[in-house]
């Protein structure tokens, strides 16, 4: 019965956060929840967009000065760890369980995704588990990262590859404030 009642409850916090709270249309309501209810850690002068999408509480820390757009997808069942001045565009998706394919009973796995500093992140991209993804590197928009991604490295494609590098000596304050979002 009390195994029953957690589950009610858990279910119930998260079906609340991704079809109630996220699209309420204030941030400072939306954070506040995000931080009190569901225990993430968010820091100051980051945004989350209406609409984000958290599979867990817990297991989520945003640095200062991110910003998640709308739509985006976070598993942070496995934990999720994003740096200062990271954007992430809309409609990422950010993974951190799977399944492993090779076992004969389809056993699940849980693993961090670590997003570091300055990194950008563009539209419908998507991390896979266990990634990291290093200070001030780019993901093209559609991108699908199977493998960590080394420090201001860009990549694109389907599995993700190096296109090109970005400069070393990043140095841009993120700021997404507005009155609705």
């Amino acid at each position: 019965m009390n195994n029953l009642i957690n589950r009610i409850h858990f279910d119930g916090i998260l079906y609340l956060t991704n079809r109630v709270v996220s699209r309420i249309p204030s941030h400072m309501i939306r954070l506040f929840f995000y931080r009190y209810c569901l225990g993430l850690t968010i820091g100051t002068n980051s945004s989350i967009f209406m609409d984000a999408w958290f599979d867990s509480k817990k297991n989520f820390n945003l640095g200062k000065n991110s910003v998640i757009n709308q739509n985006c997808r976070l598993d942070n069942r496995g934990s999720i760890t994003i740096g200062e001045n990271v954007s992430i565009s809309s409609e990422v998706c950010i993974l951190t369980a799977d399944h492993d394919l090779q076992s004969c009973d389809f056993t699940g796995r849980l693993r961090p995704v670590n997003i570091e500093d300055y990194v950008f992140i563009g539209t419908r991209a998507m991390i896979l588990p266990g990634v990291t993804l290093g200070k001030g590197c780019a993901v093209a928009a559609g991108a699908v990262v199977t493998k960590s991604v080394p420090p201001f490295t860009i990549v694109a494609g389907v599995p993700a590859k190096p296109i090109g590098m970005r400069q070393t000596n990043l140095q841009y304050r993120l700021s997404y404030r507005r009155l609705f979002y």
